[in-house]
């Protein structure tokens, strides 16, 4: 019985101390025990306000179900926009925040056969309920990962990274040499769309704001593979584009997460039947299309959500299990890294949430549910 009691609790070996008395091992308990909880909303609206810690029941997987102990799962800009009830998604209340994250399978159903207890997982979808210490999902909506895979690199990858590589493989047939260029390129998706086109030789035009600690950024971004780093100012001067564009062949894709000005000054500088890719508006400007670009260039305007892109997929698990493969091994070889993140106990969610929605620190912020898997 006292096992049954104890299994239905997670603990850290932080915080148990262990004696022998008459050569039997006992233990004794430093902190409370914590029963499991989600960080939940029961209405649309501010973060700060609509969302709370509750605890939450630990039910038996179905057949076709998974349990799962949650490790850690990011707080995106995605997440923000779905809890204020302004995203592409509204999940019925009250409803779990969080759409990615990283978990260790704990029990699974009776037809699932493919996992076992102790595999790791990643969420994949829309409104997953990643904001939790424990759950249960459809076998359908998780992917199995290698251990090696790091923590905080698996637990951010459904999102950014599947959304930079998709972007690279799926509008233009993009060869060695070849070049991209984009905006917003120190966002997460920007640092992937970089990193990934470096390894498949990509040339990659990175357009990003300007800052007092430009040259810090510009040598950070190289570092992580940019080709070449241009202010928003810079890149509406003619004279540096046609600098630039005399030492790589002009854009065959350009991708645009910023729209307003911005997203035009991309479009101008595309190479004949260019691609223009718009993933997010972040100056929550429209995207103006000049019309001489569409006539004498006949480019093409095109939007993409990674959310549309796993619903067109259904269930053709082989594409979606080739793309995480690869993307694994890439961070598993330190050739993806994840965007800085500063790590916070769930437990201290709302420290999370304001850093995430009132604050600039150049930091993602990263829930963590298990620090010793860190």
């Amino acid at each position: 019985m006292m096992s049954k009691v104890f299994s239905s609790f997670k603990f850290s070996s932080k915080l148990l101390h262990s004696t022998s008395v008459m050569g039997v091992r006992t233990f004794s308990v430093h902190r409370t025990l914590l029963s499991p909880f989600a960080v939940m909303y029961s209405e649309f609206g501010d973060p700060s306000k609509v969302l709370s810690k509750r605890e939450i029941e630990l039910k038996e997987p179905q057949a076709n179900e998974v349990s799962v102990k949650m490790l850690a799962a990011p707080i995106n800009p995605a997440d923000i926009n779905t809890i204020q009830g302004v995203y592409g998604i509204k999940p019925p209340l009250p409803a779990v925040g969080g759409n990615e994250g990283v978990g260790e399978v704990t029990k699974v159903g009776d037809n699932v056969k493919d996992l076992v207890p102790g595999d790791r997982v990643i969420l994949f979808g829309g409104a997953t309920g990643s904001w939790r210490t424990n759950g249960v999902w459809n076998r359908d909506t998780l992917i199995k990962i290698p251990k090696a895979t790091p923590v905080v690199s698996a637990a951010t990858i459904t999102v950014n990274c599947c959304t930079a590589y998709r972007m690279l493989q799926d509008f233009v047939s993009l060869k060695p040499g070849d070049t991209v260029i984009q905006n917003g390129a120190n966002s997460a998706v920007g640092q992937a769309v970089m990193q990934i086109a470096k390894l498949w030789g990509i040339q990659t035009v990175n357009v990003i704001r300007s800052r007092p600690n430009l040259a810090e950024v510009v040598d950070w971004l190289k570092g992580l593979g940019a080709t070449h780093v241009l202010t928003e100012e810079e890149l509406r001067s003619k004279a540096t584009q046609e600098t630039l564009f005399s030492s790589v062949p002009k854009p065959k894709l350009a991708l645009n997460c910023v729209g307003g000005k911005n997203a035009t000054e991309l479009m101008r500088t595309l190479a004949y039947r260019g691609i223009h890719v718009t993933y997010g508006g972040m100056s929550m400007q429209p995207v103006t299309v000049p019309t001489g670009q569409l006539i004498f260039k006949d480019i093409r305007i095109m939007g993409f959500w990674m959310t549309n892109w796993h619903k067109q997929q259904g269930n053709n698990n082989e594409v979606r299990q080739k793309m995480f493969d690869d993307l694994c091994v890439m961070a598993q070889k330190g050739e993806l890294k994840p965007p800085p993140m500063n790590k916070v106990p769930i437990e201290k969610f709302e420290e999370a949430i304001s850093q995430a929605t009132e604050k600039s620190t150049g930091k993602k912020q990263l829930l963590v549910m298990d620090s010793v898997a860190m």
